[in-house]
This record gives structure tokens, C-alpha cells and sequence, in this order.
């Protein structure tokens, strides 16, 4: 039986951090759907074509503003209303630990808007409001990039589309070179990227060749290098205990 996937992001790249993931999911005939809050709307075009290149088959930009983002019933309405038209099976989403010291704007409050509207989206609340919709609810949450995993997803099959899928987020792949020579300098740098000397006055290929690098690595960690018995793959913690017919 096929499942629907909802994966709630804060930034538009979150779809592909996960997306060795979301590709698999749709590769097997699951439906698998992405609804963004924060985002430009020049990069929205390439959120879309990276999503569509992974299998996703639509993307919602909820039109949050930067710096605003607060769990109040508007905010919770437009969520309630995403969450009940959808029907997720599974919601992937931030970690909550990883969200109280990411320095990005809105992650913490945006994670309390996000667990309070799971919770409300299964409750009698404001139905005609939120679209008329019934009241849902959302089985299964695995946050994304967890500071404490505790499952795995073999991505390997997939790896190579969720780079090309990366490829085509120039806003962000040039925005991502550009704090990363502030922050590091050239001497480490060339130490990460092979042909960096090449690249470096070019932020969009310099950006590439980073995350290409940086994606790899974490898929390598989370898998060869682990004892997960993965060989690359995305990492993620799920909400509650497992629950079992048997042991695996």
C-alpha cells in the first residue's frame, strides 16, 4: 500500500538535504509532497525544478516572512490546513534539539508552530476555517539531520539524482561559497575542494563542488563509516518508539 509523504521545510534546500530519501519513497509509488515556509521567490523556480527532478510531486511555498515566524493561529491555520488536505502518513521535518541552536533565523519558533499544528491538526479545531477539511493525524514524524539519529536510510540508488537535483539551486549553492570563504579562508578550502583555485572566483561552482563534497561525506559517514550497514545514507531520529510485530 502506497503512503503519502509530507516534508515540512523551513529553507527550500532541506528538500534535498533529504532527498536521497524522498526520491526512494517515490521511486516505490509512494506520494510525496513538500510544503516550504521561508523562501524567496526568485529561488522558488528552482526549489520546484529541484523537487520535481527527485519525484516530488508538489511543492507549497506557505509565504512566511523572515524574522516573523511566530506559532500563533494564523500561522497554525495555514499548517492545519496543509497537514488535513494532504493527509500525510509520514512527516519529516527539523529536529527540535538541532533547531535550539541553529543560528538561522525562525528554526526555534518555527518548530513550535510545527509540533503544535500536528497536534491541533487532529483535534475538532476550526474546520471551516482550515479549508474544511477533516481532522487528521499524522502517524509518523522523523526529523531530519538530527543531532541523535536513530535510524538510517540506504540512499545509494539514489545518491547521484539527489546531487543532480542539488545542482540547480544556484541561489544557494553561490550563497553557500560566499559564507564559506568568510569563514574559512583559502588554505582549508583546497583541502575540501580538489580544484579549488579553479573555482574559487566563481560562487556558483565553488558552491557546487562544496555541497557535492559536503553531501558525501555526511552520506559516508552516516553509512560506510558507521555501523549502520549502509553505505551512504541520510540520517534521521523518529518521534516516539518504534513499534514492532516482531523483532527485525
Amino acid at each position: 500500500m502506497s503512503k503519502t509523504i509530507l516534508m515540512l521545510a523551513t529553507f527550500g534546500l532541506e528538500i534535498v538535504e533529504v532527498g536521497g530519501t524522498l526520491a526512494l519513497h517515490a521511486r516505490s509509488g509512494d506520494n510525496v509532497h513538500a510544503a516550504v515556509l521561508l523562501s524567496r521567490e526568485t529561488s522558488r523556480p528552482q526549489i520546484e525544478q529541484a523537487a520535481k527532478i527527485l519525484g516530488v510531486q508538489s511543492v507549497q511555498f506557505l509565504g512566511f516572512n523572515y524574522g516573523e515566524v511566530q506559532p500563533d493561529i494564523p500561522s497554525k491555520m495555514k499548517l492545519v490546513r496543509v497537514f488535513r488536505e494532504l493527509k500525510p502518513d509520514i512527516l519529516i521535518t527539523q529536529d527540535p534539539e538541532h533547531s535550539y541552536h541553529d543560528l538561522d533565523p525562525d528554526r526555534r519558533l518555527a518548530m513550535l508552530l510545527y509540533l503544535e499544528s500536528v497536534a491541533i491538526a487532529n483535534r475538532d479545531w476550526r474546520i471551516e476555517e482550515c479549508g474544511g477539511f477533516a481532522p487528521h493525524t499524522i502517524r509518523d514524524i522523523y526529523y531530519m539531520s538530527p543531532e541523535h539519529a536513530n535510524c538510517v536510510v540506504e540512499i545509494g540508488a539514489t545518491f547521484a539524482l539527489k546531487q543532480k537535483a542539488l545542482d540547480v539551486l544556484g541561489f544557494q549553492l553561490s550563497y553557500s561559497a560566499q559564507v564559506m570563504k568568510e569563514r574559512i579562508g583559502d588554505e582549508v578550502l583546497r583541502n575540501i575542494v580538489p580544484n579549488y583555485d579553479a573555482v574559487k572566483n566563481d560562487n556558483l561552482e565553488l558552491g557546487r563542488a562544496l555541497h557535492h563534497e559536503m553531501d558525501r561525506a555526511l552520506a559516508m559517514y552516516h553509512g560506510v563509516l558507521s555501523h549502520s550497514g549502509a553505505a551512504m545514507a541520510e540520517a534521521f531520529r523518529y518521534q516516539g518508539q518504534f513499534k514492532f510485530d516482531k523483532l527485525m
